[in-house]
């Protein structure tokens, strides 16, 4: 039997490696479903979704040089609309949209530090950065000095 690409086979999981699991199609031929294509979820361990000798259904990615690729999730009939658990996870909180109309009002809005400032800022948080190592590494050394013979 010929496995043709974006047909729905049901396969054996004959193996399972941290990235992915080889399935066994009819007719003998053996593909590789990916640990991206075992879930719509993250998947960190191949494991928690698949164990050996599993019958399970697979849609036919890829075909080259011989090797099939093989995905668990895109065989899933979804509803219209609806693509991964991906899309559907709730939108970053804390993010200032700068685009809104009332940005700067909403805001502690600063306006743009000229370069002066800032290399001002910078010199002074290194001085204090190297002050305070400089007195880290002499009491480490017992003092001011270097070694003493």
């Amino acid at each position: 039997m010929s496995i043709e690409v974006g047909s729905k086979v049901q396969g054996k999981v004959t193996g399972i490696t941290n990235f992915g699991a080889f399935v066994e199609l009819p007719g003998g031929s053996t593909g590789l479903v990916h640990i991206s294509e075992v879930a719509d979820s993250y998947v960190k361990d191949v494991n928690d979704h698949l164990k050996v000798g599993d019958q399970i259904e697979v849609k036919v990615i890829s075909e080259k040089d011989g090797k099939i690729a093989l995905s668990i999730k895109k065989a899933i009939d979804r509803p219209e609309g609806r693509a991964s658990a991906y899309s559907q996870r709730p939108p970053r909180q804390g993010r200032v949209n700068s685009h809104s109309k009332d940005f700067r009002s909403k805001s502690n809005f600063q306006p743009k530090e000229s370069f002066e400032d800032k290399m001002a800022r910078f010199l002074k948080t290194s001085e204090e950065n190297l002050s305070s190592l400089k007195r880290g590494t002499e009491t480490k050394r017992g003092g001011r000095g270097g070694r003493r013979g």
